[in-house]
């Protein structure tokens, strides 16, 4: 960010985003999607092995552990709500399922989006900008969304 530029412009931008993004959610969550359970494992496959190879690669250091574990405990809870939340359909003919978002569960998204705008408005006022802490913030994140997919 520039050193005269508002730090609430920032905040402006991200909020008419994800206004943005929660309308269009909205709109489409009366509409009904098939539900393949074939395809189902690739994106929470393909997102564990991102998460383990810059796990690997680069491994949180010391408490961040906890914290990681934390996160992805969070993560799975929020993810599990959010799946709680979804209704899932079962076709009498066919036997095909067909899933529809509930709008609960765009709000919670949206709860989950504002909880980052603070958590980046700690971080900033705290002055805790230091590469470490970038990391272990990035590493706590990585696991929250891991355990959200899974």
């Amino acid at each position: 960010m520039q050193h005269g530029q508002p730090h609430w412009v920032g905040l402006l931008v991200g909020a008419a985003i994800a206004a943005v993004v929660l309308a269009i959610r909205l709109r489409r969550a009366h509409c009904e999607t098939r539900l393949r359970l074939e395809r189902m494992w690739v994106i929470p496959l393909v997102y564990t092995l991102l998460v383990a190879l810059i796990f690997l690669t680069h491994p949180p250091q010391g408490l961040v552990w906890l914290y990681v574990c934390l996160g992805l405990l969070i993560g799975g809870a929020g993810g599990w709500y959010r799946g709680k939340l979804m209704h899932i359909r079962v076709d009498p003919e066919t036997h095909e399922l067909s899933q529809r978002a509930s709008p609960a569960a765009m709000f919670f998204i949206l709860a989950l989006v504002a909880l980052r705008f603070v958590t980046r408005g700690l971080m900033n006022s705290a002055d805790m900008q230091g590469p470490a802490m970038v990391l272990a913030a990035t590493d706590i994140l990585l696991a929250f969304t891991l355990g959200f997919l899974v």
